[in-house]
């Protein structure tokens, strides 16, 4: 029975981690929804290569680092408990490696590709995991000082701040350090618009993602015994919140339409096994609201080029799915209670610092040292043909 507990753990993990790794396959479509045609084929590129890069940095550096467990053992002690562990490292590697996938969007067009291999090997390698480990592993004591002084400890269920806040965030230096795409904004102040190449693929990886988050949500639980279905409910009603609240605000658009569901499962994921369904439904919708709203902001106003919104989609939904696990996940509000809002606004607040930090160490470091930006020419030609010698449709016939 013991035998059949661990192979029902290892398969359910293995399950989940499969459906993260899909949804890697949804950044990369709505990157190349969201790009011009001249940089759909680097979208593509991007996210297969980061994640290779992410496994080996995670695999020999940021597990570790995270959870003090290493794998230089025997094939025969890692296959124990049917190899539960490399499943568990498998699916959280799945998390790890969103990180890279979130920034490239932020960075998308004007990027340097091996440069930016670095940067995710680092990050993923070692600023990541930091937090992670405060946040899941009580790493440095901090979580049982919160504890002890709060009542409670950060609660973050699957991610909300120790992904995509720490991933939004991260990526902020980054898009200021590399400044907007040429053209993005006129000497004379005006914005010039850059229009998604294609809705269709875009909107696939908006699917893709919704689809595959039911697994990042619900298989956080890493075992069996734990699974709730509350965390699959409350991530449906999340989604819906952020699609209607984006697509209100929005005024139909399809870039925010299909970024709300997004939105809402950003922020339902750190107390998505605390609260009401209502709770899920609110937080879904104020994300939604967030999102279309910074978005504007950051483009228009600020005029800071973050190509696909990921920070106001990642760092600020995020964040405010931390605090909305202090919030909607309390007894007076239908939720399951044992959280603290003072806990949660630490937890978020600390993992915004360390993201920035990082962001801007490492991304400061590489522009001084190599340098992160394509030139003007390169930009021109677009990221395809300098860095990968092909179109996403080459257009060359062969005449016998």
């Amino acid at each position: 029975m013991e035998q059949t507990n661990h192979a029902g753990n290892a398969l359910f993990v293995l399950l989940g981690a499969i459906m993260v790794l899909a949804m890697h396959a949804g950044f990369a479509f709505l990157e190349l929804g969201t790009v011009r045609k001249k940089n759909q084929v680097n979208a593509l590129v991007k996210i297969l290569t980061d994640f290779g890069v992410s496994a080996i940095a995670y695999f020999f550096i940021g597990y570790t680092i995270a959870y003090g467990t290493h794998f230089f053992h025997s094939a025969e002690v890692l296959s124990q408990k049917s190899g539960y562990e490399m499943v568990k490292f498998f699916f959280l590697l799945t998390f790890a490696a969103a990180i890279p996938a979130i920034i490239s969007g932020g960075i998308a067009e004007r990027a340097r590709f091996h440069p930016q291999s670095i940067a995710t090997f680092v990050l993923v390698g070692f600023v990541y995991p930091f937090f992670e480990g405060i946040a899941w592993n009580d790493n440095f004591g901090i979580q049982p000082w919160i504890e002890a002084t709060f009542g409670a400890k950060f609660h973050d269920f699957a991610g909300s701040v120790v992904v995509h806040a720490v991933g939004g965030w991260i990526a902020l230096p980054a898009v200021l350090l590399l400044g907007a795409r040429r053209g993005r904004y006129t000497k004379d102040g005006n914005v010039a618009a850059h229009p998604p190449s294609n809705i269709p693929f875009l909107a696939l990886g908006a699917w893709i993602l919704t689809v595959g988050w039911f697994g990042f949500n619900v298989m956080s639980a890493q075992t069996l015994d734990k699974i709730s279905g509350l965390v699959g409910l409350n991530s449906l009603m999340a989604m819906v919140g952020g699609t209607l609240a984006a697509m209100i605000l929005g005024k139909n658009d399809p870039g925010f339409i299909h970024n709300g569901p997004l939105a809402g499962l950003v922020a339902v994921c750190a107390g998505s096994d605390l609260m009401h369904p209502m709770g899920a439904l609110a937080t879904g919708a104020i994300a939604g609201v967030l999102f279309v709203q910074l978005f504007t902001i950051t483009q228009n106003r600020w005029k800071i080029d973050d190509v696909l919104g990921v920070w106001p989609l990642h760092g600020i939904c995020g964040a405010w799915g931390g605090l909305a696990a202090g919030i909607f996940g309390s007894q007076a509000l239908g939720g399951m209670g044992g959280v603290s809002f003072t806990a949660q606004l630490i937890g978020t607040v600390a993992g915004i610092l360390i993201a920035l930090a990082g962001g801007t160490i490492v991304y400061g470091t590489l522009k001084t040292l190599v340098g992160i930006r394509l030139d003007p020419e390169e930009e021109f030609e677009g990221a395809d043909l300098t860095i990968h010698k092909i179109t996403a449709t080459p257009d060359r016939e062969t005449h016998w």
